[in-house]
């Protein structure tokens, strides 16, 4: 792995092993054992969207790794100011030693790796959320074991979560259920691809693909940016409420996941999320351990990983 633009970049053996990675820093963070396996790297984190989770977690875990964290907004950056993405990454490259990214455009992500020469993480774009899927997909295996042979559904706005655990959950061998309304499916190359697998099935009924799901995973309906959107959506998405009565569908005990923020009442009801709150959390946690483990793979030495 060079980089980690999108959930497609990885193998089902890489997200084998960037998950007994994570589960191996996490149990040495946990019980104290030093991991400074970035001692001496600078990394820069990108922010053209703000956020809570992602500044934190990669901070955090740049620090715990023993590297040094640059938060760069695009108020600090002349990429900000009209500068071709192209000689940001170049001038980058130069100083630091691996780029975080969240921005818009999944265009930006890869001409940053296209023209920088050290690794691009993709903290999130419009697209695609590569290292929240790792987190949930951590966070499933660590509550039931393994993956394969598990059912996952996705019930929403079909967005850049949606995307990125089509394909994580496919190519981790679990079935995938998603139930968008007709206007908000998923991208239409993630759906080519994943229709040609039998494991997968796409619906307009949130019912039908939550009907003996393992797991339940939902996302906000207003994504940033889409404020001006927010009472059009409210309507359309009108019976896509994670509640009681969708969760009678699933199997008895199904987990839920939501990768935050989560507005109670519209995308999930207070109670579901309250009574799934440490699988919630747990998976919040794990953003930090998760992209630890990416930041190993393609950040520190050959000698240290």
């Amino acid at each position: 792995m060079k980089n980690l633009l999108k959930m497609a970049d990885l193998s089902r053996d890489e997200i084998t092993q960037i998950l007994d990675l994570a589960d191996q820093l996490k149990y040495e963070r946990k019980h104290g054992i030093p991991h400074p396996k970035l001692a001496g790297k600078s990394i820069g984190l990108i922010f053209q969207k703000s956020s809570t989770r992602t500044r934190v977690s990669f901070e955090t875990g740049v620090y715990q790794l023993g590297g040094q964290a640059l938060f760069l907004s695009s108020r600090d950056l002349q990429i900000g100011r009209g500068e071709p993405v192209q000689d940001t990454a170049r001038v980058l490259s130069r100083y630091l030693n691996g780029i975080m990214i969240r921005t818009y455009a999944q265009k930006e992500v890869e001409d940053l790796a296209k023209y920088g020469s050290i690794p691009v993480i993709n903290g999130l774009t419009d697209y695609c959320h590569p290292c929240q899927v790792l987190a949930d997909l951590m966070t499933v295996r660590e509550h039931y074991g393994l993956l394969e042979g598990l059912k996952m559904c996705y019930i929403g706005d079909g967005d850049n979560m949606a995307n990125s655990l089509i394909v994580g959950g496919l190519r981790t061998g679990m079935k995938v259920s998603v139930a968008t309304p007709e206007k908000y499916r998923p991208a239409a190359d993630v759906l080519a691809e994943a229709e040609k697998n039998p494991d997968f099935q796409i619906t307009t009924n949130p019912k039908e693909a939550a009907a003996d799901a393992d797991v339940v995973i939902t996302d906000t309906w207003i994504s940033m940016g889409m404020e001006s959107e927010k009472e059009k959506r409210i309507r359309d998405f009108t019976g896509y409420t994670v509640d009681d009565d969708l969760m009678k569908c699933a199997k008895s005990g199904a987990m839920v996941m939501h990768c935050l923020p989560a507005y109670r009442g519209y995308e999930i009801t207070e109670k579901v999320f309250e009574d799934h709150a440490d699988e919630i959390f747990e998976e919040a946690e794990n953003r930090l351990h998760a992209q630890k483990a990416v930041m190993v793979d393609l950040f520190a030495d050959p000698e240290t990983k």
